[in-house]
């Protein structure tokens, strides 16, 4: 059997209120994935989740292993830097990608380049 710490309430409120934010955040991003028409749009919504959602649940977990250990916890930042450093990056590699991938295939639904819509 593991050891049950208590936490103060204060800390069970906000462990409690930050992983409802950031599970909200996710599934809000989740369902976009799922309903957004367009894979440029779904690409958008699971990424704002995802950055977000994760902020949520990591201050959750920064709180609630700090008051049970009673030690300032933060090995958790290093986990909310890599997030957000690596999901903007994976968005623009994918949108990229298929960007070039549907002006490759002559997909009428695609932008143009930005030079060609200036009438140049």
């Amino acid at each position: 059997m593991g050891l049950v710490v208590d936490i103060p309430l204060w800390g069970a409120i906000a462990v409690a209120f930050f992983l409802i934010v950031g599970a909200s955040l996710t599934l809000i991003g989740a369902i976009g994935f799922l309903r957004l028409p367009t894979f440029y749009e779904r690409i958008h919504a699971p990424t704002l989740g995802t950055s977000w959602g994760i902020g949520g649940i990591m201050l959750a977990s920064m709180i609630y292993f700090t008051l049970s250990t009673q030690r300032f916890v933060l090995h958790e930042i290093l986990i909310g830097i890599f997030v957000t450093v690596t999901t903007p990056v994976t968005l623009m590699l994918l949108a990229r990608a298929a960007l070039h991938r549907d002006r490759a295939e002559g997909n009428p639904d695609v932008p143009g380049k930005a030079h060609e819509e200036d009438g140049d």
